[in-house]
């Protein structure tokens, strides 16, 4: 984990979920390696949307997709530390990639709020 990361999660618990410009749209994503079966810990903002979180599985648009994410798909039943109710929760939650229209309009959410300025790079896109 980068010190980035540690940072941003010490932060998150240290605040009741309050991090910097994120304010309260982050959770902690616990998954599992998929060669090591390591627990690992990644903060993502996210956009509640009635019982579901959304995030974007990005590097920051590369080409490739970060590890959390190949992670997820191989091990999809996870936990997250989520804000619910001004206090830190943590949620069982099964993650699910949305294709197609789905994925599109979800992504417009995101964008709408917390991507106005960023543009991928290398004409990747955020999975």
């Amino acid at each position: 984990m980068t010190e980035f990361n540690n940072q941003v999660i010490t932060e998150f618990r240290a605040n009741q979920g309050r991090v910097g410009a994120w304010g309260t749209h982050l959770v902690l994503i616990h998954h599992r390696g998929v060669r090591t079966n390591t627990e690992r810990i990644n903060p993502a903002m996210s956009l509640r949307e009635g019982d579901a979180w959304l995030v974007v599985g990005s590097a920051m648009g590369a080409p490739r997709d970060p590890a959390w994410v190949v992670n997820l798909r191989a091990h999809p039943d996870i936990e997250i530390e989520a804000v619910v109710g001004g206090h830190i929760a943590t949620i069982p939650v099964r993650a699910t990639e949305l294709t197609g229209d789905e994925r599109d309009t979800a992504f417009g959410r995101f964008v709408k709020i917390a991507l106005p300025s960023r543009r991928t790079r290398q004409g990747g896109r955020y999975p």
